[in-house]
C-alpha cells in the first residue's frame, strides 16, 4: 500500500532573523521541494503553509506561516517535513523511492526471486538498490541497463543480472 505522506526533507537550522528555516531536501533536486504550498511536520503530519521557498547552496530556505522569528524557527530544528502524495506531480515513468521499499526483485530472464529492496543508496552517479534475500545482499544500480521493469501495482521489479553481480 502506498503511503499518503512522504518524507521530503529535514529542517537543519534557522536562516536569518525573520523566522526562515534551512531544509536539507531528500529529493533528486532541491527545486522539487519549492513547488509545494503546504508541507506536513513530523509523524503527526501537522499541516503548515509555505509562504516562500527558494534554493540556496543545495539547501531549501523556507518561510513558513506562523514562524516569525528566530525562536520559533529554532523550535522547528530537526523536524522532518512531509508532502501529501496527491500534491506531487511526477513525470511519466517516475516514482518515489518509498514506493519501491520492500518490493520483490526478480531476475528478468529466469524469474528467480532475488530478494526484496531493503534500502536505496543515493550516490553521485545514480541510486543503487540494496536487495536482500536469504543470506545474501545484492547491489543493483538504478539505471535502465539493470532495471528492466518496475511494476508498482504488482510490487515487483525485474532486473537484468550480469555475471558476478
Amino acid at each position: 500500500m502506498k503511503q499518503q505522506f512522504l518524507e521530503v526533507g529535514k529542517i537543519t537550522n534557522v536562516h536569518g532573523l525573520m523566522g526562515e528555516v534551512r531544509v536539507q531536501p531528500w529529493a533528486d533536486s532541491p527545486d522539487f521541494l519549492c513547488q509545494f504550498k503546504t508541507l506536513y511536520v513530523d509523524k503527526t503530519h501537522w499541516p503548515i503553509r509555505v509562504e516562500r521557498a527558494r534554493v540556496h547552496k543545495n539547501m531549501v530556505i523556507l518561510k513558513l506561516e506562523g514562524v516569525t522569528d528566530v525562536n520559533s524557527a529554532m523550535a522547528m530544528r530537526n523536524a522532518i517535513l512531509y508532502i501529501d502524495r496527491k500534491d506531487a506531480h511526477l513525470p511519466e515513468g517516475s516514482f518515489f523511492l518509498a514506493d519501491v521499499m520492500g518490493m520483490e526483485v526478480r531476475d528478468a530472464k529466469t524469474g528467480e526471486i532475488l530478494g526484496n529492496i531493503a534500502d536505496v543508496l543515493t550516490l553521485p552517479a545514480n541510486n543503487v538498490y540494496v536487495v536482500r534475500g536469504g543470506a545474501r545482499e545484492i547491489l543493483i544500480p538504478a539505471v535502465d541497463e539493470f532495471v528492466a521493469e518496475v511494476d508498482l501495482d504488482g510490487s515487483c521489479m525485474r532486473v537484468n543480472m550480469v555475471e558476478g553481480l
